[in-house]
C-alpha cells in the first residue's frame, strides 16, 4: 500500500492530541511492573488503548504496534507505532520530560512523526519531504562542527536481564565522550533526545537501542530537519538497526570514530 506520509499528518496529530489530553490531566495510578525498574502506568495503558480505538477507526488498514501490549493488528505495509509515555520514569516521578511519540513505519522506515510534550508545551511533527516542525514553525539541527562544542545526549542504561553486560559500552561510552564533548546530557526519554536534535537544542545523540515505537516518531523528524541518523556501523538507520545515533552532518564522522574505539 502507497500512501503520501503528508495526508496522515492531520490524523497523527489528532491522535496526539488526545494522548496529550490524558497525559496531561491523569494521575499516574496503579504501577505494573514490567521487569527489573522497568514499569508501565494507568497511564500508558490508558493513552494505548485510546490511540489505538482513534486509529482502528479512522485508518483501519494501517497496522497498529504498542509498547505496551505490541502489535494489535497488522496493516498493508504500514504501521503505527506509538509509545503512550515515553520517559514513564520521569513521569511517575513528576519530572516534565516526557511525551506520547507517534510514529507511521512504512516496512521498515519511518515516513511520519508527531511527538507532544505536554508539561513543556511543545510538539514536534514532520512527514517525509515536508520538513519538520515545533509548535508549526520550522525547524533544522545544529551546525556543529566539533564535538568540543558539542552537547551530546545519551541513552538510559540498561536494566533488566543482562543489564551489568550490556552497560558496559553504555559506561565506555560515557566515558569517551566526558573527554571529548562540551557536555553530556540524559533526559530519559528517546523522543525528546530525538526532537532536541532536530530542533537544535544538542547537537547529537547516541541510544545504544533501537525500539520502533521509541524512535520511529524521532527519527523522521530529525531527518526532515537536517539530521543524520545512522546505525552503530554507520549505516543508515532503519527499524531493524542495533542502535540510534542522530547528529548534525558535520559530527557523525567523528561520533563513528568514537563509538568504534569502545567496542
Amino acid at each position: 500500500m502507497t500512501i503520501d506520509a503528508r495526508t496522515l499528518l492531520p490524523i497523527a496529530e489528532r491522535a496526539v492530541s488526545i494522548a496529550s489530553e490524558i497525559i496531561r490531566t491523569k494521575a499516574p495510578g496503579i504501577i505494573t511492573a514490567k521487569g527489573d525498574r522497568d514499569m508501565a502506568t494507568e497511564v500508558d495503558y490508558a493513552v494505548e488503548h485510546a490511540v489505538r480505538e482513534f486509529l482502528s477507526h479512522e485508518t483501519p488498514e494501517i497496522g497498529f504496534l504498542g509498547e505496551e501490549e505490541g502489535l494489535s493488528y497488522k496493516g498493508d505495509g504500514l504501521t503505527w507505532a506509538l509509545d503512550p509515555v515515553d520517559g514513564t520514569a520521569n513521569f511517575l516521578h513528576g519530572i516534565p520530560l516526557c511525551g506520547v511519540s507517534l510514529g507511521l513505519v512504512d516496512k521498515d522506515t519511518p515516513t511520519l512523526g508527531v511527538i507532544d510534550l505536554p508539561f513543556l508545551n511543545l510538539r514536534y511533527s514532520a512527514a517525509e519531504a515536508a520538513g519538520a516542525n515545533a509548535n508549526g514553525s520550522a525547524i533544522h539541527v545544529s551546525d556543529a562542527r566539533e564535538l568540543r562544542t558539542a552537547i551530546v545526549a545519551i541513552g538510559d542504561y540498561a536494566v533488566g536481564e543482562d543489564a551489568d553486560k550490556r552497560n558496559r559500552p553504555r559506561l565506555a561510552l560515557t566515558q569517551e565522550l566526558a573527554a571529548r564533548v562540551q557536555r553530556i546530557r540524559m533526559f530519559g526519554s528517546a523522543a525528546i533526545d530525538l526532537a532536541w536534535v532536530a530542533d537544535g537544542r544538542i547537537d547529537a545523540n547516541i541510544m545504544l537501542s533501537n525500539n520502533p515505537w521509541d524512535t520511529a516518531a524521532g527519527v523522521i523528524i530529525a531527518r526532515e530537519a537536517g539530521a543524520t541518523v545512522i546505525d552503530i556501523d554507520g549505516s543508515p538507520h532503519n527499524m531493524t538497526a542495533h542502535a540510534t545515533i542522530a547528529a548534525s552532518p558535520k559530527l557523525v564522522a567523528d561520533l563513528v570514530e568514537l563509538i568504534a574505539e569502545t567496542r
